[in-house]
């Protein structure tokens, strides 16, 4: 590898760490990593709004076509903690090492162009993963330019160092945030007899998720997780006559996903009727599930094999939601999930800071991914 383009891209790195930014706000990022490729490369770029893409073409035109995917958005923090764990931007950081991996990407794009391969390559860098927008929207671009394979590679904190994290099927739960709102009627707080309080019905729809969630009703992992209940308001002399309950449900499965959901709609409907109560739901956060191409992770394994990188196979899915699964939907792929250090800082706690070293690893994968890609398309 080109160390100075290690150098170049840990620069970047660091700068993108310095100043992250949230979901759908990212608009110096992408203008950060957007500069960093037109001032070190003459890729062709392509700017989406809100995500960009950079291409190279090869001098001998081929319909081979392949593409990788970063994400460069952060999350809110306490604005209490100091340096190093938050930023320059108060209540944001880059807990999850998406500044990491746009970074990786880039460097990865220069390479490409420094060596040369024979395919379309495209580096997708994307808004917006840690809710869900972005995924989506910028998927399209696999039927847009009829990309044949695409892949991307988020780094694991607690897997051993340059490990390939692999699973057939889904990796990453498909999950989305669900708002249960309840009205009854109000009523003086010594004549709660004269209102409708909703107390109760949400009580028992909360007890009944024990039953809806239980694991042996379904053939995949499933979890309904309670994240706010909000009933009444604080006045001492009114019985509590509204209330909101907010969970996060998930699934291995994506249509257990929604038997899931029905089923959670259908008791607070049928609690909502006996007490004659108005109801409503709300849905955010939305996310399939992240499903790997099997085909695809048997070229990784043996690519693994042949390279001398160590797999690590994975026998349950990761709980947390990953919008990369909107890619998967529409061409073959995987997403890889690479060892960051076994006593590295978990994602998304205050200690956590990406692995620059991930940087070659990355590079090294993404280029072996590459050329196996090609002789594969030349048969």
């Amino acid at each position: 590898m080109n160390k100075d383009i290690f150098v170049k891209a840990l620069k970047l790195r660091h700068r993108l760490h310095q100043f992250p930014e949230l979901s759908g706000e990212e608009l110096e990022t992408r203008k950060r990593i957007k500069k960093f490729l037109q001032d070190n490369s003459n890729l062709e770029i392509v700017d989406k709004g809100l995500w960009f893409y950079a291409k190279y073409t090869p001098e001998v035109p081929t319909d081979r076509k392949i593409a990788f995917r970063a994400d460069f958005d952060a999350i809110k923090v306490d604005e209490k903690l100091p340096l190093p764990y938050t930023s320059e931007n108060k209540g944001v950081s880059h807990k999850c090492g998406h500044d990491g991996h746009s970074a990786a990407l880039a460097a990865f794009a220069l390479s490409v162009e420094e060596e040369g391969a024979d395919c379309n390559i495209y580096f997708l860098f994307q808004h917006g993963e840690e809710t869900g927008i972005g995924g989506g929207p910028a998927s399209e671009l696999l039927y847009e330019e009829d990309i044949q394979e695409v892949y991307a590679i988020h780094n694991w904190p607690g897997a051993p160092f340059g490990s390939i994290g692999l699973r057939n099927g889904t990796i990453n739960c498909a999950s989305k945030g669900m708002e249960i709102w309840v009205k009854g009627e109000p009523a003086h707080a010594s004549e709660p007899e004269n209102g409708k309080n909703p107390t109760m019905m949400l009580s028992r729809t909360i007890l009944e998720l024990k039953h809806i969630a239980n694991l042996n009703r379904y053939k995949g992992l499933v979890l309904a997780t309670i994240v706010q209940v909000d009933i009444g308001e604080p006045s001492f002399g009114v019985s509590a006559h509204k209330g909101r309950l907010l969970l996060t449900i998930r699934a291995e499965l994506e249509d257990e996903l929604e038997r899931l959901q029905q089923e959670i709609q259908d008791y607070v409907r049928k609690e909502a009727e006996k007490g004659e109560f108005e109801i409503g739901f709300a849905f955010y956060d939305e996310f399939p599930e992240t499903y790997n191409d099997p085909q695809c992770v048997e070229h990784l394994r043996r690519l693994s094999r042949e390279n001398g990188w160590p797999v690590n196979e994975m026998e349950m899915p990761i709980r947390s939601s990953e919008d990369f699964g909107y890619y998967l939907k529409k061409r073959p792929g995987v997403l890889i999930w690479l060892g960051a250090g076994e006593s590295w800082p978990p994602i998304h706690s205050e200690a956590f800071d990406y692995n620059d070293g991930l940087i070659e690893k990355t590079m090294e994968v993404f280029w072996g991914i590459t050329k196996d890609f090609i002789n594969r398309q030349q048969g």
